[in-house]
């Protein structure tokens, strides 16, 4: 793996910008993604569902508009993603009290599964170590004839 793409152990996510404040080289997002991603076990819909199954947690960062037109996966924990490192940080003051530990296995989704691969590795950078993403996210498990509960 090449420098600056493990950071606390975690692949394929990007280190910080060093301490000098020198500026490291522009990378686009889908180079970005594609560092992320590597450093992910993604997970197709069929997958989450046995892990939700099994006691792992789902997380729904899709904005309100999307969970109303689209409806939501039964049992997944919805935040928003502005607030998704606070409410899922087991130390954290403002944790969901499903947020019980490093070891839980969480698969965060989005709509498409672009999104939730840079939230999922912001995750990892918290100690979350078998945080990853819906591949294909909500369209993907929808797609696949799991359980969706209508919008509102």
């Amino acid at each position: 793996m090449s420098a600056g793409l493990e950071l606390n152990g975690v692949p394929g996510v990007p280190a910080p910008a060093p301490a000098s404040g020198a500026p490291q080289s522009p990378v686009g997002i889908d180079e970005l993604l594609q560092r992320v991603r590597r450093g992910l076990d993604r997970v197709t819909p069929e997958q989450a569902y046995d892990i939700a199954g099994s006691g792992g947690l789902l997380v729904d960062t899709r904005y309100a508009a999307l969970r109303e037109r689209d409806g939501l996966i039964p049992g997944a924990l919805v935040v928003e993603r502005n607030e998704l490192e606070w409410r899922l940080d087991p130390q954290g003051s403002h944790r969901a009290p499903e947020a019980v530990s490093h070891e839980l296995r969480i698969v965060v989704f989005c709509n498409e599964g672009y999104a939730s691969s840079l939230a999922a590795a912001s995750l990892r950078q918290l100690g979350l170590r078998h945080a990853t993403d819906l591949i294909g996210g909500f369209q993907a498990w929808k797609a696949a004839g799991l359980p969706v509960q209508e919008g509102r």
